[in-house]
């Protein structure tokens, strides 16, 4: 009897030993999934978006930009965020469409949606980025303008969906305009194009001269059809003659078909400033300051060329999403959304600061470069510049400016 009790304990034991181990191995296999599920890397596609514009014909080109300008900022983007991504299980890629209408660029962001794609870099007008917002509306996406510097986008239009990575017109201006007052240089003899940009650029200065008390003593139109290859010394020193005397020119040439010209070439010898001359960008190749250096050497190796503006709001739209991905360690969307909205976010840029966007209309706040064709200048915000939170908010539209239609 006790040696039947005993086999029956010993099957008991047995049977509950094999119990604990099933058990103990759902359990592993349980955290070992979920640990693995925790691990697996984080995938991110983004897709660049370039609308094709029709060529501008002007006297000369040397000032032409590289086809490939911001596709090629962006793979640098994606290369130095996989650089750091392999340690935290992040990887990025890049998808590129030339599309050559808005219909067709409005269509190809859909299919890339639906496909999965929620990072979108876009070189595109003022119409397409409308268009986008529309179609964006209440949808988990991120859109960059990397190209477009138009000053609508930025005040009247207030698209919601879209953030600004590339500085306005207003910015640059307001940049220029601080340098001025900071030279003491206040009379200008402003010089615009015909084009429509021209005009919105000449605008954008007047605001800045407004805003920092600078006076335009005269405007002029350049309509002239000449080339100024074979004419110059004989047709700007009569062009910019005045009744009242100058400081300065500021020229507002979008193509830089006669802008080149006007330095050293005016009537009263005085600096030239605007579309030639003394320039405010956000990016230049005599930028080495605060680690650009490195930055600029990556690009050249990487392409052969220099890296120009288009290339850096390229640049700073992707590492925008990875800064994001790498704080927020998600890929979901709407936390990526989130964090790069809020006031959280701060994007280390080769600018010596922080940069962040601006919650009332997008714009990635940034200082501005004032560099002439050779050498770094200065650097605005300028000394001494205030505002009540930050000063690079004196570079563009504040919030009190905003005219939301």
């Amino acid at each position: 009897m006790n040696k039947e009790i005993s086999q029956l304990i010993r099957c008991k034991i047995s049977a509950i030993k094999r119990l604990t181990w099933v058990l103990s191995t759902v359990c592993i296999l349980l955290f070992n999934g979920q640990s693995a599920a925790e691990n697996a890397p984080l995938s991110f596609e983004v897709s660049y978006l370039k609308l094709l514009k029709d060529h501008v014909a002007t006297f000369s080109n040397i000032n032409a930009l590289p086809e490939d300008s911001g596709l090629l900022g962006a793979q640098l983007a994606v290369n130095d965020a996989n650089s750091t991504g392999k340690f935290i299980g992040q990887t990025f890629t890049l998808s590129q469409f030339e599309l050559n209408a808005s219909q067709d660029l409005l269509k190809r962001i859909e299919q890339q949606f639906k496909s999965g794609v929620f990072v979108f870099l876009v070189s595109g007008d003022s119409g397409v980025f409308e268009a986008i917002d529309r179609w964006a509306k209440n949808k988990p996406v991120l859109v960059f303008n990397v190209s477009e510097p138009a000053d609508d986008m930025r005040q009247t239009l207030c698209l919601s969906s879209v953030l600004h990575t590339v500085p306005s017109y207003r910015m640059k201006s307001d940049a220029l305009a601080q340098w001025l007052v900071v030279k003491r240089l206040s009379k200008i003899l402003l010089i615009k194009g015909e084009g429509s940009t021209d005009e919105h650029i000449a605008h954008a200065f007047s605001l800045a001269a407004k805003r920092f008390g600078l006076n335009i003593i005269e405007q002029k139109v350049w309509n002239f059809n000449t080339d100024l290859r074979r004419s110059t010394q004989q047709e700007i020193p009569i062009f910019t003659q005045t009744s009242r005397p100058y400081d300065v020119v500021f020229v507002a040439d979008a193509h830089k078909d006669f802008a080149e010209f006007i330095p050293y070439n005016t009537y009263l010898p005085r600096p030239v400033i605007g579309s030639a001359g003394l320039e405010a960008l956000a990016w230049h190749r005599v930028i080495e300051q605060w680690g650009a250096a490195q930055l600029q050497s990556r690009f050249r190796k990487m392409t052969a060329r220099d890296m120009n503006e288009l290339d850096f709001s390229a640049y700073l739209a992707v590492r925008s999403i990875a800064q994001a991905a790498q704080q927020t360690d998600s890929g979901k969307p709407a936390e990526l959304i989130k964090y790069i909205h809020s006031d959280a976010f701060e994007l280390a840029a080769y600018k010596g600061r922080k940069l962040s966007f601006r919650s009332w209309n997008g714009q990635l706040r940034m200082p501005l470069a004032l560099v002439q064709p050779n050498a770094f200048v200065s650097e605005s915000p300028q000394v001494g510049m205030l505002h009540p939170t930050n000063e690079l908010d004196t570079l563009g539209f504040d919030a009190r400016e905003m005219r939301c239609k």
